[in-house]
């Protein structure tokens, strides 16, 4: 049997990406992620640059964002749709560079965003919704490619898993579930109801926290815990 850790093809578990001591890095979603703030322009495209010639030389290439204060790389395997020894040995590299160049790591607020239509109507609604953000329709949701706009998924109101939910009236079909490292959850649970927030129900958690603002409109907060 192969050993996940040095598999390239192999899906790593949450557990096993904690033990290769990415302290830079977080999971979010099925994907790794990292900030590293530059502090100037200069810096940044110095990083992308090497971030570019590693990524050609491995034949695996991050999703990277660049702006003036900081760049942001995302890492997956999009061929087993999660994180492999590939995408860990390319983010050992990445944070060399970055300490090189003196852009330090910042894990706080890491975020990936999944806005979600309760609905048991996906594959009819799901042309509209491709159509109407640039994407593509696939199973469960919208996928764009680019990277220009979320990925959209579709949930049966039956399949809200953990415990029954306070009805609402009017009912609420859009939520936005936001994902957050390990680490992340409690404390922007804290600045959610610091900020007005209502905790509706804690029954999933850590796995997630399903809140509510002021005017009963509700969202949950995801992280990559108890999840199998």
């Amino acid at each position: 049997m192969s050993d996940a850790t040095t598999d390239p093809k192999a899906r790593l578990s949450h557990d096993q990406i904690l033990e290769a001591g990415l302290d830079d890095w977080r999971k979010v979603l099925d994907r790794l992620k990292a900030r590293f703030r530059t502090g100037d322009f200069a810096t940044g495209v110095a990083l992308v640059d090497r971030i570019g010639a590693a990524a050609d030389e491995a034949d695996h290439h991050p999703d990277v964002s660049l702006t003036y204060p900081e760049v942001i790389v995302t890492l997956s395997s999009h061929d087993v749709g999660g994180i492999t020894s590939r995408d860990v040995e390319l983010a050992r590299r990445i944070s060399g560079f970055a300490a090189e160049l003196g852009a330090a790591a910042d894990t706080s607020g890491l975020t990936d965003l999944e806005p979600a239509l309760d609905t048991a109507a996906g594959e009819r609604l799901g042309g509209f919704y491709a159509a109407l953000l640039g994407a593509e329709a696939g199973p469960g949701g919208i996928v764009d490619a680019s990277g220009q706009v979320p990925g959209v998924w579709f949930q049966s109101p039956d399949e809200g898993g953990g415990a029954a939910l306070p009805p609402q009236d009017p009912e609420q079909r859009w939520h936005l579930d936001v994902w957050v490292p390990h680490d992340e959850g409690e404390r922007r649970l804290e600045a959610v109801l610091a900020a007005g927030g209502r905790l509706v129900s804690d029954a999933e958690a850590p796995s997630y926290w399903v809140v509510e603002d002021a005017d009963g409109n509700r969202s949950c907060i995801c992280t990559p815990l108890d999840r199998g």
